[in-house]
Formats: structure tokens, sequence, C-alpha cells
């Protein structure tokens, strides 16, 4: 155990609420980051201390505005932040957790392996690279990525259309939103909103930025890539899906 581990608190009551039967994975994650996420450099060992209310839950809540039995993509998942808690609280979900660096990705896929989330699967790639070689999902979320401008230009061309992209931000997000609402518009959006998750459980509640599309997720682009990825995968071309 590292001496950042030894830093981790016990779970708060709320993680029984949130995570119900699969708190005692919740658990084994949150020392599964405060240990090996240290020692890999996946998470700041001063982020110990503060893993539950921080990360975990923070994250967690996000199941509180994802809909019923839908598919999402977790972009730049890192450690796993939002996407493992969210699959933790939210068994129904089918969830893929995308994330481009090997140390990362090696970490995601000894977790989901060590916690049995069968609803979840790990994809090494970025996500401008994945237009056309994932299926699109209905949901698209992201935290600490980039800014709400350059994340949507990456994540919103994942979703099938009238999907949604939920992004996990702090105090900026209505400043984030207000910027970001001409690259949102080009690229498909036709509804933003900023919610809480979490009311009544975290304090502070998670804040969420909420961008749902339509008919053409990622504009005229993103249906130029897709297309070009789909004839590049039909039998016969050579071509494959990339993993």
């Amino acid at each position: 155990m590292t001496e950042a581990a030894a830093e981790l608190p016990p779970a708060p009551q709320q993680a029984h609420t949130i995570f119900g039967d699969r708190f005692a994975d919740a658990v084994r994650y949150a020392e599964l980051l405060a240990d090996a996420g240290v020692r890999r450099g996946l998470i700041g060992p001063r982020e110990v201390p503060r893993l539950w209310e921080r990360h975990l839950l923070n994250c967690a809540v996000l199941s509180d505005v994802v809909p019923q039995g839908v598919s999402v993509c977790d972009v730049g998942s890192g450690a796993g932040l939002p996407g493992i808690p969210l699959a933790l609280a939210r068994p129904d979900l089918r969830i893929t957790l995308l994330e481009p660096l090997l140390r990362r990705t090696t970490f995601l896929e000894e977790v989901v392996m060590l916690l049995g989330l069968d609803n979840v699967s790990v994809v090494r790639g970025r996500a401008e690279e994945m237009i056309g070689h994932l299926p699109p999902v209905d949901v698209v979320t992201a935290r600490a990525v980039a800014p709400l401008d350059r994340l949507a230009g990456w994540g919103i061309p994942l979703l099938r259309p009238h999907g949604e992209m939920l992004a996990i931000k702090g105090d900026t997000a209505e400043e984030e939103l207000k910027a970001a609402r001409a690259a949102l518009s080009k690229l498909g959006a036709v509804e933003t909103s900023v919610v809480q998750a979490g009311v009544g459980l975290m304090d502070p509640p998670s804040t969420v930025v909420r961008v749902l599309v339509g008919e053409s997720p990622g504009g005229v682009r993103a249906a130029t890539r897709r297309a070009k990825a789909a004839r590049a995968n039909r039998p016969g071309n050579g071509g494959r899906r990339r993993r």
C-alpha cells in the first residue's frame, strides 16, 4: 500500500445510497485509485483524502440525469471518471470507456475485470479518430477533459441522432456554455442547459452541462467522416473496425 492510500477516508453514508448493491465494489475501486492509481500517475496523491466526495460521488450522481437502459461513451475516461462510478450506480447502462493512453486503458481493463463490470468495455483511441468506427451512442459523458467547445467537437460526433452530451463542470459551467453556444450550434446542438445532479445527496451537487443534438450530430464534417469510415469497413475493401 502506498503512503497516499493510507489517507483514503471511509466511505461516506451517501455512498451506500448511491451505489446500493455495488457499494463494496465502489469501495474496492476507491482503494484501487488510492493505491495503483496514484502509483501509476493516474490521480494525484493530494486527491486521495477527498476521493469520495470530489471524485466518486461527484461522478456517480450523474446517474440522476442519464436515461434508463441507454448506451454511453465516456470520452477521455482517464482513471475511469465518470464512467466507472456511473457503471456501478447504473448496471442498466452499456458503457464504453474511451481513452487514448495505453497506461490508462491498461488500468481501466484491470478495474473492469476485478469489479466484474459486464456492462463496461474499454477502447483505446482518440474520440476524433473513432467517428464511424464505434457504434453511435445515446449519451456521451466527460469530466475535466477540455473546454466545452473543444470537448463537444470530440464527443458530439459519437452520438446517434437526438442523443445528448453530459459534461460535468464546475462553477464556470454557465460561462463555458455561453462561450460555446455558436460552436455547439455548428455541431448540431438543438438545446443546451445547465442541470444539477445529486441534489439532496451532495453538497454542493454536481453541475452538468447538457447538450441535446438533432438529426446530424457533429454536423456535415462528422457525417462525411462517418460515410468514409463506412465505405472503408465494407467487406472486400480491406477495411476493418479499429479496436
